[in-house]
């Protein structure tokens, strides 16, 4: 199939319908899911951002259009019955309209998520919560207060730290260097308005090559 054409045979339902599961092409967390009617299918391929059918509404609606929280579609598959679709998307800003990354946030069986899955990017968020608010007493704080200089510096000496603890073999120092090193560089990119995604986008990138 060339272009478009795969459009039309996507085996939609019998109100035209397809389940959408959205994935941040990055983490691989399901952020939503969703659905698309040909329409919206083919509105999401030609802009480059995600379009869905609203089921209660029954109209189409652009994610991100009034919350700014877009999605830029990397890619699109579906499934061997051509009657599901898997859409990778960039994200930018929280994915669920209660303001949380994934709609799939509360867990009601199992095991929760281990806590060190995505930490760096729940990280990312307390430090841009702690920029806006900026509560007094608090670390981060200081450093916003202090500036990119004061930022740089301590990036800097973390970096050292992390060598030094690297050429001594200590293993119990260096994993404590190296969350300190993250931690401020993620304060950098903050302070740099550089989302953290975007720095993971680059690394996949690299991977795919």
């Amino acid at each position: 199939m060339t272009n478009n054409d795969w459009i039309a045979s996507v085996k939609y339902d019998d109100k035209g319908l397809v389940p959408a599961i959205v994935q941040d092409a990055n983490t691989k967390d399901v952020l939503t899911l969703a659905y698309m009617n040909e329409t919206s299918l083919k509105k999401t391929v030609e802009t480059g951002e995600t379009w869905f059918y609203s089921r209660s509404r029954q109209e189409l609606w652009h994610k991100g259009e009034t919350s700014g929280n877009t999605q830029r579609v990397r890619n699109i598959t579906w499934d061997c019955d051509r009657d599901a679709l898997l859409v990778l998307v960039d994200k930018k800003g929280p994915a669920c309209h209660k303001g949380e990354e994934s709609c799939f946030h509360e867990n009601v069986y199992g095991e929760e998520k281990s806590s060190t899955e995505n930490i760096l990017l729940t990280l990312e968020k307390l430090i841009e919560n702690r920029e806006m608010e900026r509560p007094e007493g608090a670390y981060t704080t200081y450093l916003f207060e202090e500036g990119v200089d004061k930022i740089l510096k301590k990036v800097g000496e973390e970096a050292s730290e992390v060598i030094i603890a690297a050429k001594n073999r200590d293993s119990e120092e260096l994993k404590w260097e190296v969350a300190d090193l993250f931690y401020h560089v993620l304060v950098l990119l903050r302070e740099q308005k550089l989302p953290l995604e975007d720095v993971l986008g680059v690394l996949v990138e690299r991977h795919n090559k």
